[in-house]
């Protein structure tokens, strides 16, 4: 009976300025009640360990809205915090994400002294006319400058987060945008296209974005520069240099487990039994920040019905371009992959996967573009 790798993702809801393209669990606040929220996120956290407490963690990410509004100090406190009541494996990847408008060098190297290891530097774009219409609260300069001193702090693993397909934007645009980021000779590179979500001020009022040919283009060209420059795409949106893939995200994808604290965190966790198929339960912390700071963290769980796991697998395992190997499926669901075969058939007929001889099921080019379509076959 293997043990599943286990995560843990800290959410920090504040930022200063919602951007009009965000749908993630975020609240525009200039004094943000830090102290308390750490209290929280430290009963939080005992709580979940009252619940589930796996073997060790194998990563932490502190995401959010901007979790580098908080001061090193409180960050140091939450880990140390973390660390007296969990083993942390020896290796183990601390990722903080970071808005340049909120960062100093100082800063920096105080968040490396707490135990982050890994920076995540929204950067979005290079050009200050794409990042005003954007929203963004940094310029193109603070963006340089943050990588800059995060290279000068000593981390040497950094991420930046860049998009594409922005408003009126050009082909040469995009491919700015990826030069000036592939210059800095950082470690990995999540490179999205921008999306349009219902619930956002841009999805009440969209911009006008390039059509899908122009949007092509700069997939195609981009992904052909980052190759070329010794970036492996190794998600459909996630690029890295050899052995710097992000291992918080690479264990979501192949299906382990993650605890979550923090207001609006989701999390999932496996039941290790001998029962086939295995209880997988997820469930979410409330976004209600009053009733989070007052201790009533949990807001919903749900145990996955066995019918509903293949999919829910199969919208995580298929980001990846190396895809899985049918033994993970059946480790990480309990289930039979014979249950899956005619599905699996069906998708590799219409041409969205192929499946190796050594067992191993992969997304074609067709399937990468058409990834939904082919989520719709389960």
């Amino acid at each position: 009976m293997s043990l599943i790798p286990t995560s843990l993702y800290i959410h920090f809801p504040w930022c200063i300025r919602k951007c009009p393209y965000c749908d993630f669990h975020s609240i525009a606040m200039s004094k943000i009640p830090e102290k308390t929220y750490i209290d929280a996120l430290i009963k939080d956290f005992e709580h979940q360990l009252a619940d589930t407490k796996p073997q060790e963690l194998v990563s932490i990410f502190m995401g959010g809205g901007t979790p580098s509004l908080f001061s090193p100090a409180s960050i140091k406190q939450l880990l140390d915090h973390i660390k007296s009541h969990i083993n942390i494996a020896k290796k183990a990847e601390v990722t903080m994400e970071v808005n340049p408008g909120t960062i100093d060098q100082k800063h920096f190297a105080d968040y490396r002294a707490a135990g982050v290891n890994r920076l995540s530097i929204g950067i979005q774009s290079f050009q200050d006319e794409k990042l005003k219409k954007l929203g963004r609260i940094h310029t193109s300069n603070e963006a340089k400058t943050a990588i800059w001193l995060a290279k000068k702090a000593d981390f040497k693993n950094v991420n930046l987060d860049l998009m594409y397909g922005l408003p009126d934007q050009t082909v040469d645009e995009a491919l700015f945008d990826l030069e000036s980021a592939v210059a800095y000779q950082v470690q990995h590179i999540s490179w999205y296209q921008l999306t349009i979500e219902p619930e956002t001020p841009f999805g009440r009022h969209s911009p006008t974005l390039p059509d899908e040919d122009t949007i092509l283009k700069m997939e195609h060209l981009g992904r052909r520069l980052l190759a070329n420059s010794g970036y492996q795409r190794y998600e459909i949106s996630a690029y890295a240099k050899k052995n710097f893939q992000c291992e918080h995200n690479l264990n979501y994808w192949q299906y382990g487990d993650y605890l979550a604290i923090g207001s609006g965190a989701h999390g999932k966790i496996t039941k290790i039994t001998n029962e086939t198929p295995k209880i997988i339960k997820r469930y979410w912390k409330t976004k209600d920040i009053e009733d989070y700071l007052e201790g009533n963290f949990l807001a919903g769980q749900q145990m996955l019905n066995p019918k509903d796991v293949p999919l829910d697998f199969m919208m995580n395992a298929l980001r990846l371009i190396n895809g899985f190997s049918i033994r993970l499926y059946e480790e990480r669901t309990g289930l039979s992959f014979n249950t899956l075969c005619p599905r699996i058939e069906r998708a590799v007929n219409q041409g969205f996967l192929t499946r190796t001889d050594s067992d191993v099921i992969q997304l074609t080019t067709l399937g990468q573009q058409f990834l939904n379509e082919c989520l719709q076959i389960f």
